[in-house]
């Protein structure tokens, strides 16, 4: 019933999926924060439990309170300034965000422009996926896939990881739809990786082998590994050419203008996400004016 009212009016499927991706955008802002604390907690937990030691009376990351439960549906969305649970009005995406005036609705303390701009973009990204896929499975999966590479990026951003619960559920999953030859065969999918793996992982070693330091982190292997098993070990070569010129300049620049300290690492993940939904989209076309410059 659904697809039939998409298919006789398409507007009304990427208004639909544009606002889909509002709401999830929303929900990406509570995954980014949040789950680096459940992780960190856990990891805690675990390490006490390891050496058979109390738990210290320390304050949890990032300042957060100290609850009972914390995951992502619990405890609710508050002001991290004044602790004012926030509403079910006041967490309306991007709307509500205007409607405050970009302030808490109880001290008036300035709520950061990146949750709007991440539920925006998210929106942007769903609706993209929408137009270039059509209204099919591809675009189904193609838009979950955009939504984990956002989360993955800003987690790596603020936390310099990239995590597993994320990037190993997703590599299955690729391989998997490939089965279908969804985005590819199953054959690319499989070889695209384990090359995507052990291309990072062999840069990674000879980096530390010739200066004593790690270039990147494991996690990164495994993001190139998951592009590898939804995309094919075709499009392996534009996803790494275009993340380490894009990473370069940026990186490059933050030094140049002193908005970046030397020997401070920069996150290579953010890049590789981007590239890897780039080559989601369009990466056959890149491939093909590649190849055309290549043979001119």
């Amino acid at each position: 019933m659904l697809n039939e009212l998409f298919q006789q009016h398409v507007e009304f499927y990427y208004i639909t999926t544009f606002l889909l991706g509002l709401i999830v955008g929303s929900f990406l802002n509570v995954v980014i924060y949040r789950l680096p604390i459940m992780l960190k907690r856990g990891w805690k937990s675990e390490c006490l439990a390891f050496l058979a030691e109390e738990e210290a009376k320390s304050p949890p990351p990032n300042g957060e309170q100290d609850t009972p439960v914390f995951n992502l549906n619990t405890p609710r969305s508050r002001c991290p300034q004044c602790g004012h649970a926030i509403a079910s009005w006041e967490n309306i995406p991007v709307i509500s965000y205007l409607f405050l005036g970009g302030r808490c609705a109880h001290c008036k303390t300035a709520i950061p422009l990146r949750y709007p701009a991440i539920e925006l973009f998210t929106a942007i990204l769903t609706l993209a996926c929408a137009w270039h896929f059509g209204l099919s499975l591809n675009t189904a999966f193609a838009i979950l896939l955009s939504w984990a590479l956002i989360a993955l990026a800003f987690i790596d951003l603020d936390e310099q990881y990239l995590p597993d619960s994320i990037t190993q559920p997703l590599l299955w999953l690729g391989l998997l739809l490939n089965t279908q030859n969804l985005f590819t065969d199953l054959e690319s999918a499989v070889i695209g990786a384990a090359a995507g793996y052990l291309i990072l992982w062999s840069v990674y070693m000879l980096f530390k082998k010739l200066t004593g330091k790690e270039g990147m982190g494991f996690g990164d292997f495994k993001l190139l590994a998951m592009l590898g098993a939804w995309l094919g070990w075709q499009m392996l070569p534009a996803i790494i050419l275009l993340s380490s010129i894009v990473g370069a300049l940026i990186g490059i620049f933050l030094i140049a203008s002193n908005r970046h300290q030397r020997g401070i690492p920069i996150p290579f993940g953010p890049f590789l996400a981007a590239a890897g939904w780039i080559a989601l989209l369009w990466g056959d076309n890149l491939n093909h004016a590649y190849l055309q410059w290549i043979a001119a």
